[in-house]
């Protein structure tokens, strides 16, 4: 662990708080101008007024002058497909020709293109290309990211992709947050017997990763041509019994009813939800679910992006992720996400912030540990190029993180 004392920042964004925020109060980014902060044994100790005296003897830290910068909480990237084998390169051809997502997977494509794939990968080669994908988001300021299993749809791939996030999250300064997603689609092996497939799941792979202590979570797609509410419901049930925190992916294609199921249940995050119903809007502001947006997959799929505005202003806590994945979303992109989320979902810059800080850590059931630059809190940071966080959906396209501190040290 390290001690660090970032001073005379022209901003410190703090977004300050320990649980997600919702509504208005997104737009409360607790900003102080030319402020200090100091990291004690990788630890927030002390944020900072200007003029307050320094309350530790400086000889004892690194010191880093922020003058004219603006420091932010590390962002967290809370929906993630890092580790998969192969790329989908032609079905993205196919889709700019006019093919959907789903007629794309009728033809075997999809998931199960990226299945065979990562099925065949050795666990060292997923590694190594999971690894080059985290040394990119931490050189766009993310610090901390969940990975999601479901390319494996068997027990050995799902388990050796879990395992590869262990290993990861060992080896790199990116903190990982492991999902178990057995249920991302129904494997071909199973096809016209999902009712059994998840009876599996339930039975065997929910078991053997909640022992083995291989995911904190568990997420299952419950979409048309995919699972069920029903079934949807049985999995997430059986997860939340063994100790795994439930997630969904939530009508994505179609309002099946995924946000009032995920309301329901008390998962931790509904994410995609770009047709959810005004009812299933109503679900997750009455909750404590967080509504997980994914503007990188609607703009790569050519789809309407998900009702921020709506569900800001109704109440929901609404975070942002990048979506990571071979198929809908290539890309970690965080200044297209920020361009994204403010010019076509009509985020604010500070919801938006919000958003990808502290929320989406809510998401990830860490708010109370990281997401914001509050006093107790790990000492994950960035500094940007510019003198106010507003740069990052302004300045269009263009990565204006400067440094990046982990556990209170420079790591980029």
């Amino acid at each position: 662990m390290h001690n660090l004392i970032i001073k005379n920042a022209a901003q410190v964004v703090t977004c300050s708080g320990f649980e997600g925020k919702r509504g208005r109060e997104m737009n409360n980014l607790g900003v102080i101008e030319n402020g200090t902060v100091i990291v004690t044994g990788g630890i927030i100790s002390h944020v900072m007024q200007q003029g307050e005296p320094l309350p530790v003897n400086e000889a004892d830290y690194k010191v880093i002058d922020a003058t004219g910068k603006a420091l932010l909480p590390g962002f967290v990237d809370p929906h993630t497909h890092f580790v998969f084998g192969g790329y989908r390169e032609e079905e993205f051809a196919w889709r700019m020709r006019g093919d959907s997502y789903m007629e794309i997977m009728e033809r075997g494509g999809g998931i199960v293109n990226t299945t065979r794939a990562t099925r065949t990968a050795t666990e060292e080669e997923l590694v190594d290309s999971a690894r080059k994908r985290l040394d990119a988001m931490l050189r766009l300021g993310i610090t901390t990211v969940e990975g999601k299993s479901g390319y494996g749809l068997d027990r050995e791939t799902e388990l050796k992709q879990l395992r590869v996030m262990h290993q990861l999250n060992d080896l790199h300064p990116i903190d990982i947050v492991s999902t178990y997603m057995g249920a991302h689609a129904v494997p071909e092996e199973w096809k016209g017997r999902e009712d059994a497939f998840i009876d599996f799941q339930i039975a065997e792979m929910l078991p053997l990763v909640a022992g083995q202590r291989l995911a904190e979570a568990a997420d299952i797609f419950c979409e048309k041509g995919v699972f069920t509410i029903d079934q949807s419901q049985r999995y997430l049930q059986a997860a939340a019994s063994l100790g795994l925190k439930p997630k969904m992916h939530a009508d994505e294609i179609i309002p099946l009813g995924g946000a009032e199921l995920a309301a329901e249940l008390h998962c931790l995050s509904a994410d995609h939800l770009l047709q959810a119903s005004d009812e299933g809007i109503s679900a997750l502001a009455a909750s404590d679910t967080v509504a997980t947006l994914l503007p990188l997959t609607a703009f790569s799929l050519r789809e309407p992006y998900a009702r921020a505005r709506t569900m800001i202003d109704a109440g929901c806590i609404v975070a942002l992720a990048t979506d990571l994945n071979p198929g809908s979303s290539f890309t970690a992109s965080v200044p297209l996400l920020f361009a994204l989320a403010c010019i076509y979902m009509q985020l604010t810059p500070e919801e938006a912030v919000t958003a990808f800080t502290l929320n989406s850590a809510a998401a990830l059931g860490r708010a109370d540990r990281i997401g914001s630059i509050d006093p107790g809190k790990q000492g994950d940071l960035l500094l940007l190029q510019f003198p106010s966080y507003k740069f990052l959906p302004y300045h269009v396209g263009m990565n204006i993180v400067e440094r990046v501190i982990k556990k209170g040290e420079v790591v980029v």
